[in-house]
């Protein structure tokens, strides 16, 4: 799509937001349907970046077949085992328990300004985006925000042993063109994490809906994502493949094996660790980075140290730029969080003052 034509179609989905705003039950649908897309598009680098990086010589149908079955599968695991519950029960936590019963407008657009981001090739976390919106309360922004710094902390680390580890053995597999059997390997391991990321992310766009769907609404639920996910197939992942095309053998099929393997068991054990939702996106980003550095140092990498730092550097600042562009719109768009955050400047300035007066 060109830019003329995509910003276009921004400014009417702004005024369809504007214009469905008053109306709960409208207002739920139409965040959700902007959510969806624009969720799935910013983190496809991460879950399915690899998989359409190594299969472009497959139809946008054979891949859509895949990748939707796989979400429809896991969706009805956790609406199965919870009750109604299709986030396996992310939302639980602490800030967001309760389903909104009304809706701002930027609550409702929030997920537009994730497209724009999206467009520029910026991996933002759609974690902080759209939840911050709707947090009760700054303490569970706070959870969010450290379990995913520990989530990047972790995911460099792991990264950087296993790749320094294991580079004398997985190199002679990486040697000449690809054996038939990594094909099949490749597609397991990509189904593997989706199903993960879905377990993990599905909170950023069911957090419109009501904690628990029934039957219809679980339809409507997975009819979307599913033509969401139709949609981003055909453009093979858009602009932002950008991040992981860029990086060292990363569309290779035996390289993009060992990646979903990793990523799939970090994000595993963050799963099993607490219901606090997390960036994913930050997971991600640690992850490429730890293996960029670990390939530099086992020279199995021709770039420069400048061009590593660059890049490790560079993925970091626009995860940042995500993060503090979700911070001013959860200010802007949450009363609640709003609240907490003047409520905490105006005590910091009360001690202050007693401080001078008493100084005095």
């Amino acid at each position: 799509m060109s830019n003329k034509k995509f910003y276009y179609s921004l400014a009417l989905c702004f005024f369809i937001a504007l214009i469905a705003s008053p109306f709960p039950q409208l207002a739920m649908w139409v965040g959700f349907m902007f959510a969806s897309y624009s969720v799935v598009a910013n983190d496809s680098i991460q879950t399915l970046g690899t998989f359409l990086a190594a299969n472009k010589q497959k139809s946008t149908w054979t891949l859509w077949c895949f990748v939707a079955g796989l979400l429809l599968a896991t969706t009805l695991s956790s609406w199965l085992q919870y009750n109604g519950d299709v986030t396996f029960q992310r939302l639980t936590a602490k800030g967001f328990q309760e389903a909104p019963t009304e809706f701002t407008f930027l609550q409702v657009a929030a997920p537009l300004f994730l497209l724009v981001l999206t467009r520029k090739a910026i991996p933002v976390s759609t974690t902080f985006l759209i939840l911050s919106a709707f947090a009760s309360s700054l303490d569970s922004i706070g959870s969010v925000i450290g379990k995913s710094l520990s989530g990047y902390y972790l995911a460099f680390a792991c990264s950087l042993c296993l790749w320094l580890v294991t580079a004398d053995w997985i190199r002679p597999l990486m040697k000449g063109e690809p054996s038939k059997y990594w094909y099949p390997i490749q597609w397991f391991t990509s189904g593997l994490l989706w199903s993960v990321w879905v377990m993990q992310d599905a909170a950023n766009v069911a957090v419109y809906l009501p904690r628990q769907l029934n039957a219809f609404e679980l339809s409507s639920y997975g009819l979307v994502l599913g033509a969401a996910l139709y949609l981003l197939i055909r453009s093979r992942g858009g602009e932002i493949q950008e991040v992981l095309t860029e990086k060292v053998g990363a569309s290779d099929i035996r390289h993009a094996t060992f990646i979903n393997v990793v990523y799939a068991g970090i994000l595993y054990y963050f799963k099993v660790v607490s219901p606090t939702p997390m960036s994913t996106t930050f997971v991600f980003i640690g992850l490429l980075a730890g293996r960029e550095v670990a390939m530099r140092l086992r020279r199995d990498s021709d770039r420069s140290w400048k061009r590593v730092a660059r890049l490790v550097g560079k993925d970091l600042a626009k995860v940042t730029l995500g993060l503090s562009v979700s911070i001013v719109l959860a200010l802007a768009i949450n009363p609640t969080v709003r609240a907490e955050v003047v409520d905490i400047v105006q005590s910091k300035m009360a001690v202050q003052t007693t401080h001078i007066v008493g100084a005095r």
